[in-house]
């Protein structure tokens, strides 16, 4: 499903505009963005998802090509955890 079809599903679930259930997604993304930038908590939509911010230590890799060693410097990362009813809804029940 790509961002247009999810805006409809919206649209038609909660029986708004289109155009209202685009402008909630688009903040929904940016409330979410914002929090996961700031990296001091955690977004929860309980049962569905939620998302933080983690750190990754620095390490050191290799080029498959040629076999040199690269240095990744340390950086942030997003973990995306699934809640339980999205868990149960992949089993299909």
């Amino acid at each position: 499903m790509n961002r247009s079809a999810l805006v409809t599903a919206l649209a038609e679930r909660a029986q708004v505009t289109r155009k209202d259930a685009d402008a909630v997604l688009t903040a929904l993304a940016e409330s979410v963005g914002d929090v996961v930038a700031k990296g001091d908590e955690k977004v929860t939509i309980p049962g569905f998802l939620s998302f933080e911010r983690t750190h990754r230590a620095a390490r050191t890799a290799r080029n498959p090509q040629t076999g040199e060693p690269l240095e990744i410097p340390a950086g942030y990362s997003v973990k995306v955890s699934a809640g339980s009813k999205l868990k149960e809804a992949a089993k299909g029940k």
